[in-house]
């Protein structure tokens, strides 16, 4: 009698646990991989059985002080408190009523407690909870406090940044609210929509970008010409038209005749209506995926997604639209300062971070976060154009609000245009300084607020003096 070598139960047996152990490692792949992610998910019950056992842990600034901490009364209740009130509302976060910010993504950490067995060991004998670990950030309250200064009582965000490492120094967001008082208040500013206090508008803002995006349009037109645009020549009459759709410089200003770098420096809306409907549509594409646009941005927090279409079926009325950055052309402050940013980085961009380290109640490191290289965006050469540009726009420009200071700075102003009963625009300012050798990137935005030359710039200038002031 023949031995029977295959055997068919056997082999489906084998096949099924080779496909149960494919998917127990996907699934703690998966786990491993967003551990963060899931830890913060309000519908996770294991935060319950950390809070249960840990005291959440303390969110501190670059400078050491406290951020957020948890306090207990003698009754043994906790509450979240945030020492610095409003100003951190939106970067920080609330850990009640759901969370945001710092206080979403660090959650992994926070309810966690890394001490030792022995001391873990000892809070249970004195029927005390664990404390949690501390969570370390990059943001800066001296240069935090001189935004919200900065932005008075405008709506709007201002983002300030290292562009050699990502760090972020400052984010701030009006309206904003006191997370200490959120229990009282959630309510009220859950329905009061128009004042949308819980919106980051840093990260979630969207706007159009106005003239800041003509460092776009400028940057397909250097691509499309071999970086050759020292020929480029335009006569402005304040407007410029194709059929029957016309473009007008900002309040009808005739700039007269303009080269290239002139028609950036003045903002010159008839000048790059001309250029963009000129460029090709593809190479125009092709830049604008370059710069991320429709593209998943690398930062770890909530954002929306910008929007700019341009294709071969853009007619040319939509493509002077997009080329001063109107029409449905839309952006947020994060994305427009990720572009200043690798434009100051010779073409690099870092990764924007708000945690440095995560370390136990005894002060031993856990966890470090070291900056992230995501690249180029642009070339070397491109970005020492789009900086000699950009300089010249606070030397010549629109941006002379920035110049003889006791640094150099660089940058582009936006006058975002909308319909509105009172002022016309959203002010803008996107640049960086020192205009050599660049630290920080910094970029405003201010709803309803006027022209970027006149409003924007100097609430940049507020937050740069201050950085520099060290």
């Amino acid at each position: 009698m023949k031995r029977k070598f295959f055997d068919p139960i056997a082999v489906t047996g084998i096949l099924f646990l080779l496909l149960f152990l494919a998917l127990a490692f996907h699934i703690g792949n998966y786990s491993y991989q967003h551990r963060m992610e899931l830890m913060s998910n309000s519908y996770n019950q294991r935060q319950k059985i950390f809070l249960a056992q840990n005291t959440r842990g303390s969110i501190y600034a670059a400078d050491d002080s406290v951020l957020a901490k948890t306090e207990t009364d003698a009754n043994g209740t906790e509450r979240r408190v945030y020492p610095y009130g409003e100003l951190f509302a939106h970067a920080v976060g609330y850990a009640d009523f759901g969370k945001s910010g710092i206080e979403a993504y660090a959650n992994y950490y926070l309810v966690r407690s890394d001490i030792s067995l022995r001391e873990k060991m000892a809070c249970e004998a004195g029927h005390k909870k664990n404390p949690g670990n501390d969570v370390y950030t990059t943001l800066q309250p001296r240069i935090q406090k001189s935004a919200l200064d900065a932005l008075g009582g405008e709506r709007g965000a201002i983002l300030l940044t290292e562009v050699k490492t990502g760090k972020i120094l400052a984010m701030v967001s009006r309206p904003d609210f006191d997370p200490n008082i959120i229990e009282q208040t959630w309510k009220r500013m859950k329905e009061e929509d128009k004042n949308t206090q819980l919106l980051n508008r840093a990260t979630i803002g969207l706007y159009p970008p106005g003239s800041t995006f003509k460092i776009v349009t400028a940057l397909a037109y250097l691509r499309e010409h071999d970086n050759k645009y020292q020929d480029y020549q335009y006569d402005c009459r304040g407007f410029f038209s194709i059929g029957k759709d016309t473009i007008r410089c900002f309040h009808g200003e005739r700039h007269g005749h303009v080269n290239f770098m002139t028609s950036f420096a003045l903002s010159c809306n008839s000048s790059f209506a001309n250029i963009g409907v000129h460029l090709d549509r593809g190479g125009f594409q092709r830049t604008l995926h370059s710069l991320l646009f429709g593209q998943p941005l690398p930062y770890d927090l909530p954002y929306s997604n910008s929007y700019a279409k341009v294709n071969k079926d853009t007619t040319d009325a939509d493509l002077m639209q997009v080329a001063i950055g109107q029409g449905t052309t839309l952006m947020t402050p994060l994305h427009l300062n990720m572009i200043t940013s690798a434009i100051a980085n010779g073409g690099t961009l870092w990764k924007p971070y708000f945690v440095t380290d995560v370390k136990n109640a005894d002060g031993e490191r856990i966890r470090s976060f070291a900056p992230e290289n995501e690249g180029q965006l642009l070339s070397s050469t491109e970005a020492e154009i789009m900086r000699s540009l950009m300089a010249d726009v606070v030397e010549e420009g629109t941006g002379r609000g920035l110049r003889g200071l006791s640094y150099t700075a660089a940058g582009k102003t936006g006058s975002a245009e909308y319909s509105s009963l009172t002022k016309d625009s959203h002010a803008w300012f996107t640049g960086f300084a020192p205009a050599q050798n660049p630290e920080v990137a910094i970029t405003v935005i201010l709803e309803n607020a006027g022209t970027g030359g006149t409003v924007a710039v100097p609430v940049a200038r507020q937050v740069l003096d201050a950085y520099f002031r060290r």
